[in-house]
């Protein structure tokens, strides 16, 4: 696999930034900082490709994020 896609999804009930991938068996990670969850994700894949019998040393990750917001006029 050339690259891992990682989503991100603002659960706004929760007040956090959830990661799920399809490419990653096993992740789901949540934080209430955007850059606090992408550091989170970027060690956390290798372990988890690891424990699913994938070996890389270089792991490049494309990070999808998805959040919606209302304007009040």
């Amino acid at each position: 696999m050339s690259e891992y896609i990682i989503n991100f999804k603002w659960d706004d009930d929760a007040s956090v930034w959830i990661a799920t991938s399809d490419d990653v068996p096993g992740l789901i990670l949540e934080s209430g900082s955007f850059d606090a969850l992408i550091e989170r994700v970027r060690y956390a894949v290798p372990d988890l490709l690891e424990m699913s019998g994938i070996t890389r040393t270089n792991v490049p990750l494309h990070i999808l994020s998805e959040r919606y917001e209302r304007a009040y006029v």
